[in-house]
Formats: structure tokens, sequence, C-alpha cells
């Protein structure tokens, strides 16, 4: 008797949802991202996975350049090709581990650009182990996500009470919300579903535009 194998790995899911949107909504579709379309963020994917050294003017105004054409290469494609594309990963995170260590937020973040960008939506209802999944993520990620933050920074997790630390320092705010919710608003998403708590100087300091790159 052969056993089924178990559910795909969390980011692989997420993965194939997104390019399932990708195709459902368009090619010209609105997003999150200030000025990009759906295909220009598929762009940015393909570039991002598939050319990461040509990715850079994301990050580095300088080499905005640099990754506008390699984008641009792409967005000269068929819409429907580049999706396939990105729906099998790239050569250097083919392996499940290196995949979710290097696209776990930033497909969670991307799926969502997409999915908030319509007239209307609603929070996905992700199962425990995802948003667990999500969490530990971000929680990695936590010290680069909260530079922009001047004081302390803690996030809270509403499903579990589960606490992280991601910038010491006196009179923190704490950032409290379901992990996807708490990942977007570290990202700079203003579509996010927050409680902010701490002081009124905390709250007053906290420059929630930095966030995001």
């Amino acid at each position: 008797m052969t056993s089924r194998p178990g559910p795909a790995p969390f980011v692989r899911r997420e993965r194939a949802a997104l390019c399932d949107l990708l195709l459902e909504v368009g090619p010209d579709a609105p997003t999150l991202c200030s000025g990009w379309t759906a295909r220009d963020l598929l762009a940015h994917l393909l570039v991002r996975e598939r050319e990461p050294w040509m990715a850079a003017g994301v990050v580095v105004s300088r080499l905005t350049r640099l990754t506008e054409t390699a984008m641009g290469r792409s967005a000269h494609r068929s819409f429907d090709e580049e999706v396939a594309r990105f729906r099998s990963p790239g050569p250097l995170v083919r392996p499940a581990r290196l995949d979710a260590v290097a696209n776990t937020v930033e497909l969670v973040v991307h799926h969502e650009d997409v999915r908030r960008a319509a007239a209307s939506w609603t929070p996905r209802a992700l199962p425990a182990d995802d948003r667990d999944v999500v969490w530990r993520a971000a929680s990695r990620m936590g010290r680069v996500l909260a530079r922009p933050a001047r004081g302390g920074l803690v996030a809270a997790r509403t499903d579990t009470d589960e606490r992280h630390v991601l910038r010491s320092g006196p009179d923190p705010v704490l950032v409290s919300g379901d992990p996807v919710e708490v990942t977007l608003f570290l990202f700079g998403r203003p579509a996010c579903d927050v409680t902010l708590d701490g002081s009124p100087t905390a709250l007053d300091a906290l420059d929630r535009d930095a966030f995001g790159f």
C-alpha cells in the first residue's frame, strides 16, 4: 500500500495561488505597488528570482534603470507565458527549503498587493499551520523590517497572543494583528488590519510611511 504525498509546502501553494490570481485579473489589473500593474509586479518577481543581480534597483536608486531594463524584457513577453514561467520555481530556489526562505514573505505580500487593489476584498482565512509559517518568516526578517521605527517595536499575533521583539528600545509600540496583517504593516502596506498600542509620544514618532522597501 503506497502512502499519499503530504500537502505541498505553503510557499509552493502560495506561488500557485498568486499565479492563478494573476491569470484571473489579467495583466492590466492594478496593484498596491505604486505605479505597477499586475504585469509589472510579475516582471519584478521574475527578475528577482531569475536574475537577482538585476533586481537591486528596487532598493538602490542609482541602479533603478538596470532593474527597469530587466523588467521591460519580461513585460514584452506573453503574460500567460510569463505566469507559467513563474509558476515553476527558478533554479536558485528549486529546493523547497530555499524557496521558503527566499520567497514566503515576498509571495504573501505581493499576493495581497493584487488581492487588495480590487474594489472589494476580504482577509484570507489561512489555516493555523500556514499562519505559523508566515509569522516565522516575518519574524526572521524582523530586524530589517523594523529599521524605520525610531523606538522599540513589538509584533503580536492576535490568534495566539505570541509576541516578538522586532526592535529593542524604550517606550515601544505594539503592533497587533493576524500574521499576514502584521507582515503587510511591516512592508508599508496601508491596506492592513492592525492595532497600534503605545504612548502618545511613541505613536506620534512612528512613521508608517517609512516602512517597506
